[in-house]
């Protein structure tokens, strides 16, 4: 079901059920991020592994610190230039919130949105919530409403709909849990903005042990294979299928310009 009425997304929350909340990078599956009950149906809904932590969201400063046991002087800098808005911390957690929720880590990513809706729930609710993005593990991030219910058909949860994301990318994740601060994912904050405020930053590779989202070697793929074409000066032209999925495929591919062989083929 998707709703407009916020009532009706906080009261969903606050009886720990799962809530589809648009923010301005994409549509985030939501729930109670103090309650490993909620966050259990996060992980069930998306097939998502358990150790693969999950993103809480907050409304304020002061909640994020109250998630954490320290917020170093990079972070508050990092915090006080860029948030609200796309960009997540990773601080050391404080024991308060649920292992299941950080991924069996002892840190947590957080990040306050800049959705207005978003913002509201948050404030209503009064408590963290962990919201990754409302799509099956793997797969492309929805930034509409109606994409998360195409995502999930019949098993889709209670989606609020604030409109399309205004940003259309996930947040763009740096951990202060080293010596010196580490982009992890890239995202909505480019690498260039980050760097005029905190100076020059270490940026990690991909990793089969993720320790923020977007980590593994295959994330945010799209199911339908892409074909490439070469035009030549002369002879047939060279074509290139792509398959991004390790996946079965479940759909016909798509030619979106066949060549002229390919047509008399058709024909």
């Amino acid at each position: 079901m998707i709703t407009t009425d916020v009532s009706k997304a906080v009261s969903a929350l606050k009886k720990g059920e799962v809530v589809a909340i648009p923010t301005e990078t994409v549509y985030g599956l939501a729930a109670n991020a103090l309650d490993s009950q909620a966050v259990a149906q996060i992980y069930a809904l998306k097939q998502r592994p358990i150790d693969h932590p999950l993103i809480v969201h907050v409304p304020t400063l002061a909640a994020a610190r109250e998630l954490t046991l320290a917020f170093p002087p990079g972070a508050e800098k990092a915090a006080a230039h860029f948030w609200p808005g796309p960009l997540t911390l990773v601080l050391p957690k404080n024991k308060v919130v649920p292992d299941l929720t950080t991924g069996g880590m002892q840190s947590i990513a957080l990040r306050i949105p800049q959705s207005p809706d978003t913002l509201e729930i948050l404030k209503r609710c009064g408590f963290p919530l962990a919201a990754p993005s409302a799509n099956p593990f793997g797969q492309i991030s929805p930034t509409h409403a109606s994409h998360v219910e195409q995502s999930f058909g019949s098993q889709a949860p209670l989606i609020f709909d604030g409109g399309p994301c205004r940003v259309g990318v996930e947040s763009t994740i740096v951990s202060f849990l080293g010596e010196k601060p580490c982009v992890l994912r890239l995202g909505g904050i480019p690498l260039e903005s980050l760097e005029a405020v905190l100076g020059p930053l270490l940026v990690a590779g991909k990793t089969d042990k993720a320790i923020a989202p977007g980590m593994l070697p295959q994330h945010y793929a799209p199911r339908t294979s892409l074909r490439v074409t070469s035009q030549k000066r002369s002879g047939p032209p060279l074509e290139k299928e792509l398959d991004f999925s390790h996946s079965p495929r479940k759909t016909t591919p798509m030619n979106l310009q066949p060549s002229k062989s390919s047509r008399r083929k058709q024909a």
